[in-house]
Order: C-alpha cells, then structure tokens, then sequence
C-alpha cells in the first residue's frame, strides 16, 4: 500500500484550516477520531467572549471531510451570533460528525463524542443537532455535563424543534408585517422546504393561521405522513425557485440561496429555520436587497431551539421560554427598521447588532 505525500512547497498551498473561506478567526477547531467506534469529528469554537461556546451536534454523511469543516466553520459562527443577537450570555460553537446517522450512530460512539466534548472542559456545551435526538443527548450526558437538550424527564428542556419552529413563525409574522403591513399569513403562499422536526411544528403554526402552505422534502415517505395530518399542497415541480409564491421557508441543510437559485427565486419574503441560508452573505444578501425580497436572518429567527437549551443552564422556566422566543418578532422588525434607514442589507444589519453586543463586552473584560 502507498499513499501519495504532499510536497512542503505543495503544502503552503493547501491550508486546511485557516484558508478556509469560512474560516472567521475561530478561536479553536478539534478534530476527533476513534477507531473502535468509527468515530470522526470535528467541533468548531468560534467565539467564547460572551461565554461558553454552545451549539449542536449534526451527523451527516458528508461527501469529504472538506465539506464536514467548511459547515462546521459556517455554523459555528453562525452560533456566536446567534447568541448574541438574542442577548444569551453564550459564545458560538458547533459539531459534526462525518457518517449516516440511521446506519452508523451507536451509544457507543455518542459516548466516545461525548468523552472529546468533556476534554474541552466547559468551552463546549453541545446539543441536538441534525441527525440527532433527545435520546442521544442524554447518552452523551452519561460521560459529561457539557451538553444540553436532554430529555425533560432527566431535568432538561427537552426537544428544542417546536421552540425553533415557534420562533421562525415570530420572525415569518414580522417579516409579513413590514413587508405586507399586517402580521396575518392567512391566505399568504409559503413553501416550506425541508419537512423535519422544526419544519412540521412551522407547518402546524402556519396551518392553524390559515396559510396556503406546499411542502417539499427529498424523503417522499416523509411528505405523505405530514400531508396525512394537515391540509397541506406536496411540491410536485421540478424547480422549486421558480415557483411564484409569498414566503420561502428553507427548513433543511443551508446554501439554498445561492448563484443558481437567486435570481429565478419569486417569493417576496424568506423566512426559514435552516442555518447559513445565503451561501455567500454579502453577495447574496445584496442581491435580494436588490430583487425587492425581504430576507429574515435565519441565525434571528432561528433563535428558538438555543433559547430553550440555554434554560437548562440558567434553570428559567417554559414560560420565559416561549417569553424570550415571542421577543424575536420584535428583534426582527428592529433588524428591517436599521436595514432601512441605514441602507443596508438585512443580513449586514442583524450581525452589526450582534458584532456591537460582543466588542462591547470585549471592552469591558478589557481585551
């Protein structure tokens, strides 16, 4: 057996970490391997200015372990504003770990996951991410303290998708009441990509308001069990994008704002729970400032589910919960009121807020 070696010149171009386009002068980025479990990691610390870095977990089946750090560079900033924008004393952190999680997740290999997560002393507090559940935490929580999101009968806040969906539909209505002038979606079209956890609660919420809402999802099982359940339109095109509609609620993987989807996109407002949903956020995020559609930051409106796991570490109770999730209707509106009146995009205007929270906390730390 060879294996092909990188010359030391060849090696200066390569820049695993640090040259990433994500790469945000993250504090630290640790990669985790276990042989015996199969486990392969990476967590990503962005920010702890604010406090401990917190953010879940994802297990996907990643095409290359390029794509595995460049989401989890993505996300974990993503989460330090996220936090801050919100107002959680929390810095922003995230993990993946490279596999499928139907066919390749053990107890096993959580604990071993969980074991790194305790290594790093408190600067992580992980919780449930894609490909993950309550039950997974609470298996990570036998070997350590530093997570959240285990199951309510354990002492925790439980599953965070309803909260997260409840505050995508917060940002959703403010989006409508500047956009439209009133904050009712009866009768508005939204289409709703992405028919998870957080995408079924958002769909129940937009049901119950009398919306028009169609739905899509790779998984076609997935979509009938849902339609089975609300009076809800499957996605039957075959270019999304291009569909006109009211709202565009992206609630799977993120990047779906991108260079081949901007500009046949026709919705007049996106509003969705997936992270990173522009794949390039100053370019992007003007182009739709641009096309007259009104983008919802989705590390806001998102917001719900970090809320609820933040409860577990300052032992606040369901009704400031659902108190601090509403509030993102209001953080929203100031976000499209400062993108206004100082003419720029929306994104540009949510992470000024969140970017002016730390450095003011820097400056009092004097860092």
């Amino acid at each position: 057996m060879t294996a092909d070696v990188i010359r030391s010149r060849d090696l200066l171009k390569v820049d695993p970490v640090f040259g990433q386009m994500s790469f945000d002068d993250h504090e630290q980025i640790v990669f985790c391997n276990d042989k015996d479990t199969g486990l392969k990691a990476i967590i990503g610390i962005h920010n702890t200015v604010l406090g401990p870095a917190l953010g879940g977990t994802r297990m996907w089946n990643y095409t290359n372990e390029w794509e595995a750090l460049n989401d989890v560079l993505r996300l974990s900033r993503g989460m330090t504003f996220k936090s801050a924008i919100t107002g959680l004393n929390l810095g922003g952190g995230k993990a993946v770990i490279i596999g499928d999680a139907k066919t390749q997740k053990t107890p096993e290999l959580m604990k071993r996951f969980g074991e790194f997560v305790h290594a790093l002393s408190g600067r992580y507090i992980t919780a449930e991410d894609v490909g993950m559940t309550t039950d997974d935490m609470d298996t990570v929580r036998e070997v350590t303290p530093y997570v959240t999101g285990i199951s309510e009968s354990k002492g925790g806040a439980g599953n965070p998708s309803p909260i997260t969906a409840y505050g995508v539909f917060m940002g959703m209505k403010a989006a409508a009441k500047f956009k439209y002038g009133s904050d009712v979606l009866e009768d508005k079209s939204v289409y709703v990509q992405g028919i998870g956890h957080v995408g079924e609660a958002l769909v129940e919420h937009l049901m119950n308001e009398g919306a028009k809402v169609t739905i899509a999802d790779l998984n076609q099982e997935r979509l009938e069990e849902v339609r089975s359940k609300y009076d809800v339109t499957i996605y039957g095109g075959q270019d999304i994008y291009n569909e006109p509609m009211d709202i565009y609620a992206p609630c799977a993987l993120g990047a779906t704002i991108n260079d081949d989807t901007i500009y046949k996109l026709r919705a007049s407002i996106i509003a969705g729970a997936a992270n990173n949903q522009l794949e390039n956020e100053v370019k992007h995020g003007q182009i739709l400032q641009d096309k007259g559609i009104l983008y919802a930051p989705d590390f806001l409106i998102n917001a719900g589910g970090i809320i609820n796991v933040y409860a577990e570490l300052e032992n606040y109770d369901r009704q400031e919960i659902m108190r601090k999730t509403e509030n993102i209707y209001n953080t929203t509106l100031e976000i499209f009121d400062r993108a206004k009146a100082t003419n720029i995009t929306t994104n540009d205007a949510a992470l000024s807020i969140a970017k002016e929270r730390i450095e003011t906390r820097k400056r009092e730390q004097g860092k």
